[in-house]
């Protein structure tokens, strides 16, 4: 046995070791049932949108919120606009939102913009004026359910809460849909599972909310890594809190369409995923230590597949190379980098397939495309090996913007035969400076 097969198989029994409980996760849904919510009460909110040139996109997500089946009375949208220099304030104070514009060059990225908005809304309101806060990309659109559904799972106690997590575009290529299916098995498949199974769930970037006990306990919203979603969660769960999943509260989010946009957020996500691990990786490791679960899900959540998966490639690129230099290049492809790659493809094309088959009626575009790109699923998902590579070899990465277009209303993405949702609000107020 060579060395690089002794390294492959001893690769893939670590892989084993750190997520073998996630197949356990794909079970779950199918057997466990969510517990009935108790009393509902009606909670009064802050919507929370950072955004930066928004304003093809931002319109659309303020009808979404207006047109909430829960009492508008009870719901006030707030936008920063954060160092823009188009018409995004504009838009979202034309929506009905109360805007503040912010312009730092210097403190640059959504962690910034959040905690100076959050300071606006607290010395502007008075105390208690709000229960919760729901945060929000520019470019998402809500179901018309979506607060409803959220306010009665946090009527449950939860403190922290994040929703299913869908995609306006999946149909468009290879790249929008393997960040579609990867966000919903993250969705059903990951803190669905974590929900029925009573451990602490992931805020996942967008589409999330928190209470304002949440916030007087940190002062403010006080994270500012480049991922600073994981940068949450992981301070929560080493919090001891639990973070709690509303899989009826549906949001859909634009992804991507081009590799190089692709590329440039994801090593954004790397580089943040390295940084979490560096801050709250002794915290992670001692809780897990303790028998928390929620950290040891974290710690394999936030790292070992990106140094595992660097080491298998630079072994397995090496292993390639000889064959073609120095043997028989018609062996090449018995090379167990080869057999490697094949059964990465496989364990991804089937967590993709399972995916595709249990969200069908969830997703949004012709029956050829979700079949063709459950093929491709897996080829999107190895992108990440030379992506998170670069992310351990260059640390200053910083935030770049990534552009969205697609203004459709709710019922643009599902195809529904309804009326377009109006572009009247009944409530205007000033950008405030």
């Amino acid at each position: 046995m060579d060395t690089v097969t002794i390294i492959n198989i001893t690769l893939a029994a670590l892989f084993f070791v750190c997520y073998a409980y996630q197949l356990f996760y794909i079970i779950v849904p199918f057997f466990a049932k969510d517990k009935p919510h108790g009393e509902i009460k009606k909670h009064r909110f802050a919507v929370l949108i950072a955004a930066r040139n928004e304003e093809k996109v931002i319109g659309q997500l303020i009808n979404s919120i207006t047109n909430q089946t829960y009492d508008r009375d009870l719901v006030t949208v707030f936008v920063v606009a954060d160092n823009c220099d188009d018409a995004t304030a504009a838009v979202a104070a034309d929506g009905g939102a109360v805007v503040y514009k912010r312009f730092d060059k210097n403190l640059i990225g959504k962690g910034y913009a959040l905690n100076f908005l959050l300071r606006k809304i607290a010395a502007d309101y008075p105390e208690g004026a709000f229960d919760g806060y729901f945060v929000f990309d520019a470019d998402n659109v809500l179901d018309e359910n979506y607060i409803e559904e959220m306010n009665k799972t946090f009527s449950d106690g939860f403190e922290v809460i994040t929703s299913y997590r869908n995609s306006k575009n999946f149909g468009t290529n290879w790249i929008t849909a393997g960040y579609a299916l990867w966000f919903l098995r993250e969705s059903r498949y990951l803190n669905h599972s974590r929900m029925l199974l009573g451990t602490s769930c992931a805020v996942s970037g967008t589409g999330f909310m928190f209470s304002q006990a949440i916030i007087n306990e940190y002062g403010g919203w006080n994270f500012f890594l480049l991922t600073e979603d994981i940068e949450f969660t992981v301070h929560n769960i080493c919090s001891g809190k639990k973070i709690g999943f509303c899989k009826d509260a549906v949001l859909f989010d634009e992804q991507p369409e081009t590799f190089g946009q692709s590329w440039t957020q994801r090593l954004r996500w790397a580089r943040g995923y390295l940084q979490v691990f560096g801050k709250y990786g002794a915290k992670l490791a001692g809780g897990a230590i303790k028998g928390s679960f929620s950290c040891f899900d974290m710690t394999m959540a936030i790292m070992p597949a990106a140094v595992i998966s660097v080491i298998g490639i630079i072994a397995n690129l090496y292993a390639i190379i000889f064959d073609v230099a120095v043997k028989n290049t018609e062996t090449m492809f018995s090379n167990p980098a080869f057999t490697l790659f094949y059964s990465m493809y496989l364990t991804v094309f089937i967590v993709g397939a399972i995916t595709t088959a249990s969200e069908w009626k969830s997703i949004y575009a012709p029956t050829w495309k979700k079949l063709l790109y459950t093929f491709t699923f897996p080829l999107f998902m190895l992108t990440y090996i030379p992506i998170m590579f670069a992310a351990m070899m260059h640390k200053r990465i910083t935030w770049k913007p990534i552009e969205h277009t697609r203004s459709e209303d709710i019922s643009d993405i599902r195809g529904d035969e309804t009326s377009e949702i109006s572009k009247n609000q009944a409530n205007r107020s000033k950008v405030l400076t």
